[in-house]
């Protein structure tokens, strides 16, 4: 295949960025998305130009890292995957594909394709844990009785890969469905019922501080989020926000 790339670049933080055309051939729909941009990049070097950042690991839908804007969609054409997932047979010979980083002011362009996530650490460092005594007589988690329910609905919830898809569809640019599943995954779980309440006040708390939007219930992020993780989440946080604060 022969394609037609148009992707933002831009040098650090504080420059002004813009897109720039490329033109990239022999590409074979078996390709991932992230493996055609290691094509372009090796031969962006062979011209001696400035290959293109952009974050990847693990490469197999499991770190959310590969966070990419692909035709207008948080990790592109297609649903229930992480842009490294994502294949060229997505796409025809001679398509155009619009390449840029999330857009949100609380993931700041780094470089690129770059953002820096961190907020989401910083939010999770704010309460996503569990204290856990340590001196002995703690209890085996696997004598703790739960209902399979609430074991799901815990798992489905610790799913998020933190990724940020969610904050990039949404108008607002809100975190609240990243939020809400680090509430909801200990929520559930007897263990985590010990610091609830100050476990959702102060993830709510940082949440604001790192000036995400709010949520208005359009349901996009529940759309685009590779893991499908629910906007019932949602509801679940609010509830417990509520009762804390109470």
């Amino acid at each position: 295949m022969k394609l037609f790339l148009k992707i933002w670049r831009q040098s650090n933080a504080d420059s002004d960025g813009n897109f720039q055309n490329y033109e990239i051939e022999d590409i074979t729909p078996d390709m991932s998305f992230l493996e055609m941009m290691d094509v372009l990049n090796e031969k962006l070097i062979i011209e001696e130009l400035d290959p293109i950042a952009f974050d990847h690991d693990c490469r197999e839908g499991i770190c959310g890292s590969c966070s990419m804007f692909i035709n207008g969609r948080a990790h592109g054409p297609d649903t229930g995957i992480t842009t490294c997932q994502l294949h060229m047979r997505k796409f025809k010979d001679g398509d155009s594909i619009v390449i840029e980083p999330f857009r949100a002011n609380s993931f700041p362009v780094i470089k690129d394709l770059v953002v820096d996530r961190t907020s989401f650490d910083r939010i999770q460092h704010s309460g996503g844990y569990i204290s856990i005594n340590t001196s002995g007589n703690t209890q085996d988690a696997n004598t703790i009785p739960v209902r399979k329910e609430d074991a799901d609905n815990a798992f489905d919830a610790a799913t998020c890969i933190g990724c940020g898809a969610c904050v990039a569809t949404c108008k607002n640019a809100s975190a609240m469905l990243f939020v809400s599943a680090k509430v909801s995954q200990f929520s559930y779980l007897p263990q985590g019922k010990v610091e609830a309440k100050e476990r959702v006040l102060n993830m709510v708390k940082q949440m604001d501080e790192e000036g995400f939007g709010n949520c208005t219930n359009t349901g996009a992020c529940e759309v685009e989020c590779p893991k499908g993780i629910s906007i019932t989440n949602i509801a679940r946080m609010n509830n417990e926000y509520l009762k804390a604060k109470l």
